[in-house]
């Protein structure tokens, strides 16, 4: 078979890899890992990198740049991440990026990691120019000192690790090159609060996962005095956001607080020690904080099981986006609402693609659209309309009011049927 450019490039990379093991192994009295270890470690760091990330690199620079990343991940406590913002130069460190200041972390592997790196530095108006992020199986003793480097791939791609070893995510990112020390501390921090709140996240998942069945279960019980269809829908949607619909980041208990006699103001205060996820931490409880705007203070009183909306805060995890807000009221024994049980998060690519007809709460939603504007379910009007509603944004379907998501939608059939341009 003819030799394609793919595999030619591929073959040199491989042969400047060789190169740059041979090097490593060769390599006596530095601060990496002895020099086998070192070889094996650098063919194992770059092993899932592209052929063309590689080509303008030596054997020298490739060698630098793995030992540099060993030396970061040297001592790092249990539960922390080690993080390094630098522009390495030839004279100073002995290799290079080609110019690229680079990012390296050091942290317990977990998910979403790589993409909240990279959307917090695409944030910054950061161009990433290359991402390098192997799983790493370590040995460390109980104050985090690095004690080995496991570089067999069967043993890195083994799915249950051995209690003594930890698998860890080291990632090398290089972005344009920035000179200013203010600004890589700035980045380091910026990067540390994201890994934080990745951290805490993913810590909590299952106790966020496990609140929301626990809230199925005690509107169940503890029955509101709502009708009864608005109850099991709402049981419904938090049992079809627990199956892989929703991606819990956030969760947190509130109550409503009257001020003092006389004043109209009502706050809206966080439970101390009910936080999880990126809500962890407990809110600012001084005097002022909490009051509701009067909009938001008559709504906050409106007997509803539900609050769906868009958080005004975008998401530090996984995706850059406004974050989806899931509020469930509480009630006292008097029916009146006294709180308000919060989730924070992302709606899953599975709720994105899922038939509106089976998500809970919007189906109830489609069939008034559809009841509303007069039209038989099964006519050819009401499956256009239906269509309408299929192909709307998820979350602006959850969040719209019925009055305005029927307006939209019928101009929409409206439009569709004249091939109408409208604003």
């Amino acid at each position: 078979m003819p030799t394609t450019p793919d595999d030619s490039a591929n073959r040199e990379r491989d042969e400047l890899l060789e190169r740059a093991a041979a090097f490593a192994s060769g390599r006596r009295g530095t601060a990496g890992p002895p020099g086998e270890t070192s070889g094996r470690l650098l063919t194992y760091f770059y092993r899932h990198v592209a052929a063309e990330d590689l080509a303008e690199r030596s054997e020298v620079d490739l060698y630098g740049a793995v030992m540099s990343q060993y030396q970061l991940a040297g001592h790092r406590p249990q539960g922390t991440a080690n993080i390094k913002v630098f522009t390495p130069t030839v004279s100073e460190h002995g290799w290079s990026a080609g110019g690229h200041t680079v990012v390296e972390v050091v942290t317990d592997d977990m998910p979403f990691l790589v993409d909240s790196v990279t959307m917090e530095l695409n944030e910054q108006g950061r161009e990433v120019h290359m991402v390098v992020h192997p799983q790493i199986l370590v040995r460390r003793d109980v104050t985090g000192l690095l004690a080995d480097v496991l570089t067999d791939v069967d043993a890195v791609d083994r799915v249950d690790v051995p209690a003594d070893l930890s698998r860890e995510s080291w990632m090398h990112l290089e972005i344009g090159r920035e000179s200013s020390p203010g600004q890589r501390e700035e980045i380091e921090r910026a990067l540390a609060k994201v890994l934080l709140d990745v951290r805490e996240a993913v810590e909590d998942w299952p106790k966020m996962h496990a609140q929301a069945l626990a809230i199925i279960e005690d509107l169940g019980r503890s029955v509101p005095p709502l009708p009864a269809e608005e109850v099991t829908e709402g049981q419904a949607l938090l049992q079809w956001l627990s199956d892989t619909h929703f991606t819990f980041l956030g969760y947190r208990e509130y109550r409503l607080e009257d001020a003092a006699e006389g004043s109209p103001d009502v706050y809206l205060r966080a439970v101390p020690g009910t936080g999880l996820g990126i809500l962890r931490s407990d809110q600012d409880m001084t005097a002022g904080f909490g009051k509701l705007p009067p909009l938001v203070r008559d709504r906050a009183r409106e007997k509803t099981l539900l609050v769906l909306a868009k958080a005004n805060s975008k998401s530090t995890v996984h995706r850059s986006v406004y974050l989806d807000y899931v509020g469930v009221k509480t009630f006292d024994e008097h029916g009146e609402v006294v709180g308000e049980r919060r989730f924070l998060g992302l709606f899953s690519s599975a709720a994105y693609t899922e038939s509106l007809t089976r998500i809970p709460v919007i189906r109830v939603k489609a069939k008034q659209v559809v009841d509303r504007a007069g039209f038989v379910p099964l006519s050819h009007t009401g499956k256009a309309l239906m269509d309408v509603l299929e192909t709307y944004p998820r979350d602006e379907l959850f969040s719209t009011p019925i009055d305005e998501l029927q307006a939209i939608a019928e101009a929409v059939l409206h439009t569709r049927e004249r091939r109408q341009l409208r604003l």
